[in-house]
């Protein structure tokens, strides 16, 4: 059964680790039983890259070790980051955003990046086993938005799969300091406030008559 207190998503095309390179992280490779992230430090790693907090977890599959060049923004202020296997380059991606998942609607998402193929899916505890042409995942639906777990199937079997949703967590310290890149000093992690255009008005240039002589 897919636990729910461990969740999270994945899925990687190809072009992803072609534009990223290669070079590999520690995330993953432990079972994440180290002493927990700092949140201030989780949010400002986070919103420095354009993630959401609550969106970034990680996980875990034998032989999968996660690229950390791969690691960033998916969608709006999503997540996501891909795990390569050391012995043939099988990928998994982990994919994090906001939104929901029912019984209703599982089946008129697509799975990863196919479109034309029929959607087929199955409940398996807390998530839903998807498929679709080559590609398959674990989702897992949590509060607000879903995790998932993809993969190609002809290289990556659904029992590793689903090992790596049940591995799914939130990060400790030790694997956010080998997942995201520091924080640049005084990176700003809210929205920052521009002082330079007019206080009405939607800021453009004034085209009246006259004003350039």
């Amino acid at each position: 059964m897919i636990r729910a207190a461990r969740v999270l998503p994945l899925l990687l095309l190809p072009l992803l680790l072609v534009s990223c390179g290669t070079e590999e992280a520690g995330a993953g490779a432990d079972s994440g039983t180290g002493s927990a992230a700092d949140p201030a430090e989780l949010d400002a790693r986070a919103r420095a890259l354009g993630v959401a907090p609550e969106h970034v977890y990680v996980t875990e599959a034998p032989g999968f070790t996660v690229a950390q060049q791969s690691v960033g923004v998916y969608g709006g202020d999503g997540f996501s980051a891909a795990y390569v296997s050391q012995e043939g380059g099988a990928q998994l991606g982990l994919f994090v955003d906001r939104g929901t998942l029912t019984g209703e609607s599982c089946a008129k998402k697509p799975v990863g990046e196919v479109s034309g193929e029929k959607v087929t899916c199955e409940r398996d505890g807390d998530a839903w086993y998807r498929k679709a042409g080559d590609q398959h995942e674990y989702a897992i639906p949590r509060d607000g938005h879903v995790v998932r777990l993809s993969a190609d199937a002809n290289h990556v079997d659904r029992a590793v799969l689903r090992e790596a949703a049940e591995a799914v967590h939130r990060p400790d310290a030790n694997e956010l300091t080998a997942l995201m890149p520091p924080a640049p000093e005084g990176a700003a992690t809210e929205p920052v406030e521009r002082g330079d255009l007019p206080p009405v008005g939607d800021g453009a240039p004034n085209n009246e008559v006259g004003t350039t002589g």
